[in-house]
């Protein structure tokens, strides 16, 4: 059979070279639309818990708000590993799921538990939310803000962190591809209302109504 071959494409010469020639143009315009990666995604099947908690430092992150978390979804199916980052004001706990697992699932299962751990964290010291729907790859860049050389006095950390909350993260959130923008550090601005009793009374409305107009 190789012979015939052979000798077929001796005897027609110009079939074989316009074969030949349609081949490697086929195949150029498949390389060219290849989907190829840079760095391949490797990441296995995880979901991210994060918890900001602004006026703690690392040790009572963990001790608080991190190890709550990891307690109450200890016992979930298929669950392989469980590993975690305490930092000033940022909690970052990853759940690794078995790769069967689909990962909404995974993120309902997670869902459901989060409400025995934000019971367990003292009230006010933060709030676990799931990260959004991405690769281990996801977090692709950190960066600081500070004043420039000569204006350290001008700002405070509390501006500074407004700044990053208002105006650096709002714009990052328009920018194509970015799914979260997460901050930590600083101080967050907090706003105080003084009570004055009489008046209070003089309007017939109650502490309890109050804090319940401000809450909402």
């Amino acid at each position: 059979m190789l012979d015939s071959i052979i000798r077929f494409s001796i005897k027609n010469k110009l079939i074989i070279g316009i074969f030949t020639l349609l081949l490697i143009i086929w195949g150029t315009y498949s390389l060219q639309q290849l989907p190829v990666d840079a760095v391949p995604d490797i990441t296995n099947n995880q979901v991210q818990i994060i918890t900001n908690a602004p006026t703690l430092a690392s040790q009572e992150v963990e001790q608080f708000v991190t190890y709550p978390i990891e307690q109450s979804i200890a016992n979930l199916p298929d669950l392989e590993e469980i590993r975690s980052i305490s930092r000033f004001g940022l909690s970052v706990v990853t759940v690794v799921f078995d790769d069967k697992v689909d990962i909404y699932f995974a993120r309902q299962l997670i869902n459901e538990q989060l409400k025995a751990a934000t019971e367990q964290i003292p009230k006010g010291l933060g709030t676990p939310q799931l990260a959004p729907v991405s690769t281990g790859l996801g977090e692709i860049y950190q960066y600081v803000i500070h004043p420039r050389k000569g204006s350290e006095g001008k700002y405070s950390a509390m501006d500074l962190r407004t700044m990053q909350d208002w105006i650096v993260a709002r714009q990052l959130y328009g920018t194509p591809g970015v799914a979260e923008v997460n901050s930590f550090g600083g101080k967050v601005k907090q706003y105080e209302v003084a009570v004055d009793p009489a008046r209070l009374k003089a309007m017939n409305v109650s502490i309890a109504e109050l804090l319940t107009a401000l809450e909402k």
